[in-house]
């Protein structure tokens, strides 16, 4: 008798455990993936929002959005003519917006593809501790290099001078010559002194360390002053396609620009620049 219990017992609660196997799988697919898909959409959008903030895009992008809501309204209305012309608009906005945003589109996908995990250095920074990241990597002699930017300036040198953030410049730095060198003051000019075989183009600096020299850049498209030449064209194209950040120096006037996101950004004078500098860096 008991043992008949006991096979019974065994039996019943097989199909139970199976059961309560499926209510948790139902429970992740009904209520966890649902949150994950809502973190990752917020994402998406967050990124796009940032890559368009600031800039002429997102006011398009608002004109865009006014023109949707005029139409579902108008076709609420039964306004035909109206209705029927703005639908004819919105029917190929998504090829309206591939070519108004192409820009944008371009810096997103780039970002996505040269910000993979072990890449991330804001991922690399926040865990420190486990890839054990020296302080003159993660940490840029700042001294040094203000120091070679005063003398590039007074002797009228031009220079080019990239720093790398969290966006991968994997894709630059293949095009110059792999260096690797603690920063310096007396490495910085030498490579850019007139004579040398490294002046010509950028030199790419990732903490404290000096990656690359006569680096090319993507020029770009953008209207810019006359009075700027190839090399601010140059900082401009590279931090309108990731984040980095540019240092450029004439060879003409001597004068320094400092770039960001496809802007020049106005400072006082050195002890400001290297505040922002420093600021940014650490952003």
């Amino acid at each position: 008798m008991s043992r008949k219990l006991k096979n019974v017992y065994f039996y019943t609660t097989k199909p139970n455990n199976y059961l309560y196997t499926l209510e948790i799988l139902d429970l992740i697919v009904s209520t966890i993936l649902p949150i994950i898909d809502v973190v990752l959409a917020a994402g998406m959008l967050y990124y796009a929002y940032k890559y368009v903030r600031g800039t002429s895009a997102i006011i398009i992008f608002r004109g865009f959005v006014l023109i949707y809501i005029i139409w579902w309204i108008t076709d609420i209305a039964n306004m035909n003519i109206l209705s029927n012309i703005l639908g004819g608009f919105i029917s190929v906005g998504v090829f309206a917006l591939i070519i108004v945003f192409q820009q944008e589109i371009r810096k997103f996908l780039l970002m996505l593809g040269s910000n993979r995990f072990t890449n991330n250095k804001s991922v690399i920074k926040r865990f420190k501790l486990l890839f054990k990241i020296s302080q003159e990597q993660s940490k840029i002699n700042i001294d040094e290099l203000f120091t070679a930017i005063e003398n590039l300036k007074k002797s009228k040198t031009g220079a080019l001078i990239v720093f790398e953030r969290n966006t991968s410049l994997d894709f630059v730095k293949t095009e110059g010559d792999v260096l690797n060198a603690e920063l310096s003051s007396s490495l910085i000019e030498s490579i850019f002194f007139k004579n040398s075989p490294l002046h010509d183009g950028a030199i790419i600096i990732e903490g404290n360390i000096i990656r690359s020299s006569r680096v090319t850049l993507p020029l770009s498209k953008k209207n810019i002053s006359k009075s700027f030449g190839l090399r601010h064209k140059a900082a401009v194209g590279i931090t309108e396609d990731t984040d980095a950040m540019c240092l450029v120096i004439s060879e003409e006037t001597g004068k320094i620009s400092y770039v960001q996101d496809g802007e020049f950004c106005k400072f006082k004078d050195l002890d400001d620049l290297k505040n922002l500098i420093i600021n940014d860096l650490a952003n």
